[in-house]
């Protein structure tokens, strides 16, 4: 066995490198850039930047719309950084926390010559790191700076979009308030990452359809008990129900904020505060109504040995994905708690946009 890095690992440590203010060399056939997390990007690291190539900006299609630059990638858009663009400059295009105060950030100079890969290879790094969704890419010539991690855009793009495979690392007895049979399954995934977790309550036949809850990790709402959404009431109506049955599965998976990461959830309340609902905070941050990846769930459920559940949830959406995973879904058992006078707009919205039943 090798002992240096692979694909996989190699994506592991861009996002680490990403996440401190690194830039991480991205190829594409014979095009070479340095890539940068535009979210933290120092004066500093921008002009050592400047000295190895033209800097261009690169932004998802949902923020472009919000600061109307044109995405002639379709999916996203490429902006020409100009030589007296400062890192804040740059900070301010990627951060719409500032938008209402300075709507005014171009005029910006659209690009729409060459290939963009690179450009969307950095956006998914990104997205992968829980970072704002906007790249910084400086196209260079010769050897990059020694010590950077390398990637080659399109099998590093496969590897983000394939399903990530996990594996149990431990299991053990956890007696809970609703059930003392309770057992824990925790969950690593093959590609690096924050870990799953799979409570078991009883001891529920692989053979049968069993009550099961997907519930994305919501610190907020799971933890401190947050009005601002329905998390926490949903997690413990799910918890009761399983320990009246005598048997169940929650599976809490590490998807915060619908797959943007805390961080970004919280910037995204912040837009909540000045007007917007959940939906249009997402786009103005660069992402899409839901980043989560559904095939996470239908992963950990096969490695337990179950492929027909009794899905606990409001969001038809996730019937759809877990069958198109594989997995039958017998029945969706409605879990319709949680509503206060706080997040009754929030929950209006995810039921007119994103087709969720309450």
């Amino acid at each position: 066995m090798s002992l240096l890095p692979s694909l996989t690992d190699l994506i592991a440590r861009a996002r680490t490198d990403l996440r401190v203010g690194l830039p991480v060399v991205v190829r594409d056939g014979d095009a070479l850039a340095l890539v940068f997390a535009a979210e933290g990007l120092s004066e500093t690291r921008l002009s050592a930047a400047r000295d190895l190539g033209a800097p261009e900006l690169a932004i998802t299609a949902r923020r472009a719309e919000t600061l109307r630059a044109r995405a002639y990638d379709g999916d996203l858009a490429r902006l020409k950084v100009a030589g007296d663009a400062t890192a804040r400059w740059i900070a301010c295009v990627a951060d719409p926390k500032d938008d209402l105060e300075m709507p005014m950030k171009g005029p910006f100079q659209e690009m729409r010559e060459g290939a963009a890969d690179i450009h969307r290879m950095g956006l998914k790094l990104m997205k992968s790191a829980w970072l704002l969704p906007a790249a910084l890419i400086v196209p260079i010539s010769g050897a990059p700076p020694e010590g950077l991690t390398q990637l080659d855009a399109n099998l590093a793009g496969e590897a983000l979009d394939a399903a990530v495979s996990h594996r149990e690392v431990v299991s053990g007895r956890v007696p809970l308030a609703v059930s003392n049979a309770g057992r824990v399954h925790v969950f690593r995934p093959d590609a690096g990452g924050e870990e799953h977790v799979v409570c078991e309550i009883g001891q529920p036949a692989r053979d049968e359809a069993v009550l099961v809850r997907l519930h994305s990790a919501c610190f907020t709402g799971d933890v401190l008990g947050s009005l601002k959404c329905d998390c926490g009431p949903q997690l413990q109506g799910a918890l009761e129900a399983m320990g009246a049955a005598k048997e169940g599965l929650l599976l809490y998976l590490n998807q915060e904020g619908r797959g943007i990461g805390l961080a970004n959830k919280m910037r995204a309340y912040a837009l909540q505060d000045q007007g917007f609902d959940t939906v249009e905070a997402n786009h103005r941050l660069g992402f899409e109504d839901d980043e989560r990846d559904f095939r996470t769930g239908a992963d950990l459920l096969k490695r337990l040995g179950f492929s027909r559940v009794r899905l606990m949830t409001n969001n038809p959406a996730k019937v759809a994905m877990m069958e198109a995973q594989g997995i039958e879904v017998v029945e969706r058992v409605p879990l319709a708690v949680g509503k206060n006078p706080l997040n009754e707009g929030y929950l209006g919205v995810k039921a007119r946009k994103s087709g969720h039943i309450f």
